[in-house]
C-alpha cells in the first residue's frame, strides 16, 4: 500500500512540476497602481477591499508604504496608510492578518538612513475598534536584532515567519519563525534546512493552509523564488525554482490562500517593476488575487 502511494504521489509531483516548468507569469498590477516606480510585496485585507504594497525607486531603493481600495469598481490612486513614516525613512514588506486586526511591516523609523545599507525592523500597527490603524509599536528582541528583519509574515497559528540576516545562521541569511510566549515575550528559531542554506534566503512566504513555502533566495546569481511543498512526514521538500525572468531578481512574493497561485515583483522595462501573477498548480480553483470590478 505505501508503494502504491508513494507512486501516485511521485506521479502527480511529476505532472505539476511540468505544468509549473511550462507556466508562465502575467502581469497583474491593476492600472491605478501601475508607474514608472517600482512596486512590490502587496497584501489583501480578508475582505478583499485593500490592497497593501511598497514602492521603491526604479533601481529599488528608497522604499515606501502605499494603500488603495476598491470603490466602485476599481482601485483608488495609492496614497501613504495614516501610520507611515516622514521622509528619510524607509518602510517596505507589509502584511495584514488574516484575521485583519494586524498590520506587520519593516522600517528604518527609530534609525534612518545616513548612507550605507538601511537597518531594518519589524513594526506592528493595531486595527482599532473604529476601524482605524492605531500607533505602529516596534517590535522586541528577539524578533529584531542588531541586523535587517525583512518580509514579516504571520501564519495560520499566529506564529511570525522573517528572514534575517542576524549572526548565528545557516548562511549569509536565513529564515526566521518567532512565536509569541504568554508573558509577552518571544521565542525566535531557525526555520532550518533545507528552507535555510549556506546561501542567502532573506524572505520566505507560507499558504494561508501551511502546505506551501516560497523563498527568495541568491545561491550566487541573483535572488530568484524557490517552491516548498511540506510531506506527509512534515519535511519540506524543495520543489525548484518558480518560473521567472533569469536575468532579473524576483522579490515580495505572496501566496493564495491554498497556495495554488503566486504574486510577486519583477522588472518589467520602462514600467520599472511590477506585480507578476503565476499558476502553481496546472487548474487552480482559487479565484485569487480578489477583483475589483466586473
Amino acid at each position: 500500500m505505501k508503494v502504491a502511494i508513494a507512486a501516485i504521489g511521485a506521479t502527480l509531483f511529476a505532472a505539476t512540476s511540468l505544468a509549473l516548468a511550462e507556466a508562465t507569469p502575467r502581469r497583474w498590477t491593476p492600472a491605478a497602481i501601475a508607474s514608472d516606480q517600482y512596486e512590490s510585496s502587496p497584501t489583501f485585507s480578508p475582505d478583499g477591499r485593500e490592497l497593501v504594497f511598497m514602492r521603491a525607486d526604479p533601481a529599488f531603493r528608497r522604499y515606501h508604504l502605499l494603500v488603495s481600495r476598491c470603490e466602485h469598481g476599481r482601485w483608488t490612486a495609492p496614497e501613504p496608510p495614516p501610520f507611515a513614516a516622514t521622509a528619510r525613512v524607509d518602510e517596505a514588506d507589509p502584511f495584514i492578518s488574516h484575521d485583519g486586526r494586524r498590520l506587520y511591516y519593516i522600517s528604518t523609523r527609530d534609525k534612518p538612513r545616513t548612507g550605507g545599507e538601511a537597518d531594518f525592523d519589524i513594526w506592528l500597527v493595531e486595527r482599532q475598534a473604529d476601524g482605524r490603524w492605531g500607533t505602529p509599536q516596534r517590535l522586541p528582541e528577539p524578533v529584531n536584532s542588531p541586523a535587517s528583519e525583512l518580509l514579516p509574515r504571520e501564519d495560520a497559528q499566529g506564529r511570525l515567519l522573517f528572514g534575517s540576516s542576524r549572526p548565528g545562521g545557516l548562511g549569509l541569511g536565513d529564515i526566521y519563525r518567532a512565536t509569541a510566549q504568554a508573558d509577552g515575550r518571544w521565542q525566535v528559531a531557525n526555520f532550518g534546512a533545507p528552507v535555510s542554506s549556506p546561501a542567502n534566503e532573506y524572505e520566505a512566504e507560507l499558504s494561508r493552509d501551511g502546505r506551501t513555502l516560497v523563498t527568495v533566495a541568491d545561491r550566487g546569481d541573483r535572488s530568484h523564488l524557490y517552491r516548498y511543498t511540506l510531506d506527509v512526514q512534515g519535511r519540506w521538500i524543495e520543489q525548484g525554482r518558480v518560473p521567472a525572468r533569469a536575468d532579473v531578481f524576483q522579490v515580495g512574493p505572496l501566496l493564495s490562500p491554498r497556495g495554488e497561485r503566486l504574486l510577486f515583483a519583477q522588472a518589467d522595462g520602462a514600467r520599472s517593476g511590477e506585480l507578476f501573477l503565476i499558476d502553481l498548480v496546472p487548474q487552480p480553483t482559487e479565484d485569487w488575487p480578489p477583483r475589483c470590478g466586473p
